[in-house]
């Protein structure tokens, strides 16, 4: 289930056209914001889409906020950010320390349009919160 499409995320950045696996990541932005509404509640229908034109709103906006911060740090999975040295030739990665903070996975617009919405019943603390 995918809450934006192409059209959405083209308006609410502001871009003449979307990446051309925009598709793909409004499906991957959708699983992230649908974490985030594991315990929210709102009414929905029989395909688990939200039936206040409120909530619908909210959630295009904040998947199509997912996509655009995971196009920016250039980091879809979340993955990239974990290692403080990555090289490719004679491969080398280094991982960061245990006093490292996770690597995020939540956009904070995203968050914060979920919050403002109603949609998210606390704060989201992604990554470490020590």
């Amino acid at each position: 289930m995918t809450y934006a499409t192409a059209a959405d995320y083209t308006e609410f950045t502001g871009q003449n056209s979307p990446p051309a696996d925009i598709d793909r990541r409004l499906s991957r932005a959708s699983e992230r914001i649908d974490e985030l509404l594991t315990s929210a509640v709102y009414p929905v229908d029989d395909a688990g889409m939200p039936t206040r034109p409120a909530d619908a709103d909210a959630l295009q906006r904040a998947t199509c906020a997912q996509a655009a911060w995971t196009l920016a740090v250039g980091d879809e999975f979340g993955v990239a950010s974990a290692f403080k040295t990555v090289s490719i030739g004679s491969v080398r990665l280094e991982r960061g320390g245990s006093a490292d903070s996770a690597p995020a996975r939540y956009a904070p617009d995203a968050s914060s349009i979920l919050q403002l919405a109603g949609l998210l019943p606390g704060y989201v603390i992604d990554g470490s919160p020590w």
